[in-house]
């Protein structure tokens, strides 16, 4: 069973309520903060290239691989 809840003042607060027995082991795992969007992820190499074709994103496979254009 995974109940969700956050800390508060450095307790484990559940977010509903949660009927545990003195006694029973548990596990706390941290979940991962809200996770970056692309931009953030990769916002060190985007606009670094500035001589790409005008229909470089349309028509990528042309440029890397060969294909006809679209």
């Amino acid at each position: 069973m995974t109940y969700r809840g956050h800390i508060e003042n450095g307790l484990v607060v559940f977010d509903e309520q949660v009927a545990l027995t003195d006694g029973t082991e548990v596990r706390v795992e941290p979940l991962p903060q809200c996770r970056p969007t692309l931009a953030e992820r990769f916002g060190d190499v985007i606009g670094c290239v500035s001589d790409l074709p005008q229909d470089m994103a349309e028509n990528h496979d042309h440029y890397i691989h060969g294909t006809p254009k679209q």
